[in-house]
């Protein structure tokens, strides 16, 4: 891609796991709600993403946007994921169609279906035994109103990719960490996303042709729940990593 990517939300941990591996691939604009720590190495705005102005200024002129910006709280109440999760959503999506982008790639979350880990299925759905997936074609089934956030953010996606031709990937982001999955706790080593993973499944996001797909972003973990065979066969994700490698 030779257009610049703007990537919103670029100062939390997903954006610092994308720049880590991508960030000499692409021309990136960087935008973020609070300045950045250091001295950026790219074009950066500082905006709300509510604000439609300033994400407009952001986003024309740029081939792709990754969205990750929003409130990250699995506890967060209504009144911030409304403005931030689903207006914000909204005001970058419609900037995004509004300056001829082609092509949008939200973050959505595991706490999209989080709801599907009934306490019949557990713990056994997190074990390697257990043949049961969600593979995306399932209705979302959120566990919490961040969960819900997400929902309507793959919902909007899905509008603005029927309506106006926006190709639209929405990952379902699994349990990000760096270096090695979580210890001790089974539902994020079957859900564990590596960074070295996660770069890559979005550089796919990039990169491959497609309408409108929902993806979960896990590595190749023994024990999982998620399928990934939708990233595989659209996107082309080839991950690297699993958690049954790192046990000690």
């Amino acid at each position: 891609m030779d257009d610049p990517v703007l990537l919103t939300g670029s100062e939390g941990r997903v954006g610092s796991a994308i720049l880590g591996d991508l960030e000499s691939k692409y021309e990136w604009r960087l935008l973020d709600r609070e300045p950045p720590a250091a001295d950026p190495s790219h074009e950066f705005f500082v905006a709300d993403i509510t604000d439609y102005d300033a994400v407009y200024e952001a986003v024309d002129g740029v081939g792709a946007v990754i969205h990750l910006a929003g409130d990250p709280r699995p506890e967060a109440p209504w009144n911030s994921v409304l403005g931030n999760n689903i207006d914000g959503t909204h005001t970058v999506m419609q900037a995004a169609v509004d300056a001829g982008v082609e092509k949008f790639v939200f973050a959505s979350s595991n706490h999209a279906v989080g709801a599907y880990e009934t306490e019949e299925r557990k713990p056994d759905l997190y074990r390697t035994h257990d043949e049961f997936r969600l593979d995306g074609t399932e209705l979302p089934r959120p566990g919490n109103l961040y969960g819900v956030s997400k929902a309507a953010g793959e919902t909007l996606g899905r509008y603005y990719h029927d309506e106006f031709d926006l190709s639209v990937a929405c990952v379902r982001i699994g349990n990000l960490t760096e270096g090695h999955p979580p210890i001790d706790y089974e539902r994020g080593q079957a859900m564990w996303l590596s960074y070295r993973d996660c770069a890559h499944l979005f550089d796919c996001c990039l990169t491959a042709d497609y309408g409108y797909e929902i993806v979960y972003g896990i590595s190749d973990n023994d024990r999982k729940y998620y399928s990934i065979e939708r990233a595989r066969e659209v996107l082309g994700y080839d991950p690297q990593d699993n958690s049954a490698h790192h046990d000690d």
